[in-house]
C-alpha cells in the first residue's frame, strides 16, 4: 500500500514538472547521417565580419557553453578545436512583449433582513457573490528565446536547431534558466538522433 502511494506520487511530481517546462521546437534536416558526427566546435556569430563590438548576450556565453557541453558529453560527443564534424552556434534573445490577463469579477454578496409578523421575530437572507464575467487587460512581460544550431562543418549546411522560449522572472535570463532551456532542448535532439 505504501509502494502504491510512493509510486503515485512520484508519477504526479514527474507529470507536473514536464507540464510546467516551455515548449521546445526543433528543425531537424532528414538527410543529414548524424552517426557520423562524434565531435563538435564553437562558432562566434557576427553581424558581419568587420563587427568587433561587444555582444549583448556575452553574460551567457559560460553558461551556454558549460550547460551544451555536459549534454553533448552525455552523448558521447567530445569537443575539439580542429577539423569537428558540427559547427555549434547559440543565441540568447531577451524582449518585451505583453500577456493578456483574465481576472474573475464577482460581485459582492450581502444579507437583507426581514421581520415576520406571524412568527414574530426578524430573519436573515444571505446572497452569495455571482460570477460577472472577467476583467480583461495587457501586462508587460519579458521572455527569453534560447536557440541552438549546428551545422555540417563540411558543407556549413545548418542540420539541426532547437529553441524554446521562457517568462523571465527579472529583466536578464539567468544561468539557471538558461541551464533548464539547455536540458529540454537537448532532450528533443537525443529523441530526434534515434
Amino acid at each position: 500500500m505504501k509502494l502504491g502511494k510512493f509510486i503515485y506520487s512520484a508519477a504526479f511530481a514527474a507529470l507536473i514538472g514536464t507540464g510546467c517546462s516551455s515548449p521546445v521546437y526543433v528543425q531537424k534536416d532528414e538527410t543529414a547521417d548524424f552517426s557520423g558526427y562524434n565531435t563538435y566546435m564553437w562558432v562566434d556569430t557576427r553581424a558581419s565580419e568587420t563587427d568587433q563590438s561587444a555582444r549583448a548576450t556575452a553574460y551567457a556565453d559560460l553558461s551556454i557553453h558549460n550547460s551544451v557541453n555536459a549534454e553533448l558529453n552525455k552523448m558521447g560527443w567530445r569537443e575539439v578545436t580542429s577539423d569537428p564534424d558540427v559547427l555549434l552556434m547559440y543565441d540568447v534573445l531577451v524582449q518585451r512583449t505583453t500577456t493578456q490577463q483574465r481576472d474573475p469579477v464577482y460581485s459582492q454578496s450581502f444579507t437583507r433582513s426581514y421581520y415576520n409578523p406571524y412568527r414574530g421575530r426578524w430573519t436573515t437572507f444571505y446572497y452569495p457573490s455571482q460570477f460577472l464575467g472577467y476583467d480583461v487587460y495587457q501586462t508587460p512581460v519579458k521572455e527569453g528565446t534560447v536557440t541552438i544550431t549546428m551545422a555540417d562543418a563540411r558543407t556549413d549546411k545548418t542540420v539541426w536547431q532547437g529553441w524554446t522560449t521562457e517568462r523571465l522572472d527579472g529583466s536578464r535570463i539567468t544561468s539557471d534558466e538558461i541551464a533548464k532551456n539547455v536540458r529540454n532542448i537537448f532532450k528533443k535532439f537525443d529523441v530526434a538522433m534515434r
